[in-house]
């Protein structure tokens, strides 16, 4: 049977200083991050890495520079999908924009998410797991929580206002604090989430070369407009990523590549979908080894 590959673009989380160096060793990889420069941040500066607005465009740009190296040897994928701003990335690998106008785009959805946080106010995000998520709902909601991403039945990320994080005990559950000051995915980015629609019916979509998975709702995206509506909607609302892990199963995917930094999203799907083999760019020591890969899957 042909192989369906997943191109899997990751979100926050993953970055650390070394993360363009696989792709600069492939000339056209380099060439891509050469112009992308304008946008990226200093990654020599650890807290650079996890400022909101340094953070996403570099990650996106990781993305689409490794995809640059890949794509001319890679198979045709079946399918797109990316985790919170790598749904944007999913889009630029799908054609949607040009690698410029994506991380552009990226800073800028950055900047507008950061807008909705108030002076001395800072938004927290949590790792919680051990309990079903229909359990938690409620008790988030006392404190102000919202689940902000659905990684597994008994896991998610939630989002809400850091002066209440310390507040939320629950039993039997593992919670743990991340690198981020933005409650992305939660009713808190409603404000961006509506400029942001703005500004993406400005741009002039190219025509999709391969389908993107939404987020929110694990359904195929195929147009402009539904595209505005998912990325931009996706900043106020819960990414459903354990019903787009299903979905790419029940597509028909047989092999998927996280194209990095970071292998969080290829360890996930492999867990829940043993029968998908897959891999992150992260795994390997050269891009040679990357299309080493692709050729046998």
């Amino acid at each position: 049977m042909k192989s369906r590959l997943l191109i899997l673009c990751p979100g926050q989380g993953g970055q650390h200083a070394a993360m363009y160096d696989l792709a600069r060793s492939d000339p056209r990889g380099a060439a891509l991050l050469d112009q992308l420069a304008p946008w990226l941040p200093d990654l020599s500066m650890p807290e650079t890495m996890f400022n909101n607005r340094a953070a996403q465009p570099a990650v996106v740009a990781s993305s689409l520079a490794m995809w640059e190296a890949l794509r001319g040897e890679c198979p045709a994928p079946a399918l797109v999908a990316g985790y919170s701003v790598g749904e944007l990335a999913a889009y630029g690998v799908a054609g949607a924009f040009s690698p410029e106008r994506t991380v552009a785009l990226a800073a800028q959805r950055a900047a507008l998410m950061d807008a909705c946080v108030a002076p001395g106010s800072p938004h927290a995000m949590l790792a919680i797991s051990g309990r079903r998520i229909a359990s938690l709902r409620q008790q988030l909601a006392a404190h102000g929580f919202h689940i902000a991403i659905e990684t597994g039945e008994d896991s998610c990320i939630a989002g809400g206002l850091a002066a209440m994080a310390n507040a939320i005990a629950i039993p039997g559950a593992r919670i743990a604090p991340l690198p981020v000051t933005v409650a992305s995915h939660t009713p808190y980015l409603k404000a961006a989430a509506a400029a942001f629609a703005a500004r993406l019916a400005e741009e002039s979509f190219g025509s999709l070369r391969t389908p993107v998975l939404g987020g929110i709702d694990a359904m195929t995206v195929r147009g402009a407009e539904a595209a505005i509506a998912h990325l931009a909607r996706q900043l106020a609302e819960p990414i459903l990523w354990t019903e787009c892990m299903d979905a790419c199963a029940e597509q028909g995917i047989t092999a998927a590549l996280e194209l990095g930094p970071g292998s969080a999203l290829s360890k996930m799907l492999s867990a829940r979908h043993p029968g998908i083999a897959c891999r992150s760019v992260a795994d390997f020591r050269s891009v040679d080894g990357i299309r080493s890969w692709l050729a046998r899957i």
